[in-house]
């Protein structure tokens, strides 16, 4: 047996039928649902009336389905991106894909897009998106592969569809004078040192490898480090030997202490980022081209020229493959190798 309630309710000081019918709420300005040519303004009681005795008789009130509007692509994007909230990406990509939000926002305004839907989204608005005159190449794929993941759910395969520049490769500018640079890097800040002295002689990857490595990651007498594969580029366990130039320089804290900040949280994302760029506008000794990883460039360097290793090369650089560590020794001049030009063993 179906229950109803039918009452009289007001809706911006306005009278309104409200009824009640298995425990759903609908609710009625006119009587035009049970064919009665009556506002519940003129007369509420009597239109109370009516749709009391309709459903007497029977009727059953209709639920009016509401149009669903249609999603824009901001509305996507921010619900893209709490999809990746959801699953544990990183504050970096997390923090570039609000960027990428913001960016979209101020692309709809300049081209006279707003309120875009997914319906009328076409691959002429991520071309124009990416595609900008003061956008490197580089810059392009990285905003690209920002993007993509985002509207995957939504339009899988349309960002991917545009087609992009491949950026010129550079190479980080190796260090000739490097105990010149570091000593100047020393007097400069101490942490700055630590970091390149550990980038170029234990090969570690400095905005996160190295920033974010405890104590707990060095063996008791500090001769090793340990970092496992959710820890580095590589996704690979590693050991690494920490030299003694090195070693001299730490002072072992708490295992789960950072050994920067000293606490168990690691110093900011940007941090050796903004440091080496205050420095590298003060300094009168870098070269054009040499960045923080040149470091790291300038250590592969140097274990190539005293071990003629590739092996132990890929090994100490934490490489998947082979054809990468290849790639660091471009500064030795070198001719061009590959890894099936390489002797078999």
């Amino acid at each position: 047996m179906n229950h109803f309630k039918v009452s009289i309710g007001y809706s911006k000081s306005k009278p309104i039928i409200i009824i009640y019918y298995n425990q759903k709420r609908y609710r009625y300005w006119n009587g035009k649902a049970i064919d009665v040519n009556l506002k519940s303004i003129e007369n509420s009681t009597l239109l109370k009336a009516a749709f009391e005795l309709k459903l007497l008789e029977g009727w059953k009130p209709k639920e009016i389905k509401v149009k669903a509007k249609p999603l824009t692509v901001i509305q996507a994007l921010e619900k893209g991106i709490q999809t990746k909230i959801a699953q544990r990406c990183s504050e970096r990509f997390i923090k570039d894909a609000k960027r990428v939000v913001t960016l979209w926002r101020r692309y709809e305004v300049a081209h006279n897009r707003r309120d875009l839907t997914l319906d009328n989204l076409q691959v002429s608005d991520i071309s124009n998106f990416l595609i900008r005159p003061n956008w490197s190449p580089k810059t392009q794929r990285t905003v690209k592969s920002t993007l993509s993941p985002l509207l995957s759910e939504f339009k899988p395969n349309l960002v991917q569809s545009v087609k992009l520049k491949k950026p010129i490769s550079t190479l980080h500018k190796p260090i000739n004078k490097i105990n010149e640079i570091l000593i100047h890097i020393k007097e400069y800040n101490s942490h700055l040192h630590l970091c390149c002295l550990m980038t170029y002689g234990c090969l570690l990857r400095p905005h996160r490898e190295i920033r974010e490595l405890t104590w707990g990651d060095f063996s008791e007498d500090l001769n090793y480090i340990h970092l496992s594969g959710n820890r580095n580029k590589s996704g690979r366990n590693r050991i690494v030997p920490v030299p003694s130039y090195i070693r001299d320089l730490l002072i072992k804290g708490a295992p789960y202490d950072n050994i920067f900040s000293g606490k168990p949280q690691p110093l900011n994302q940007d941090y050796f980022k903004t440091l080496w760029s205050r420095f590298k506008r003060q300094s009168d000794t870098l070269e054009q081209g040499q960045t923080l990883y040149s470091f790291r460039h300038t250590g592969a360097i140097e274990i190539f020229r005293r071990t003629g290793s590739l092996t132990k090369l890929q090994k100490a650089m934490g490489h998947s493959s082979i054809n990468i560590s290849l790639t660091y020794l471009r500064g030795l001049e070198i001719a061009e190798l590959k890894e099936e030009d390489m002797p078999m063993v």
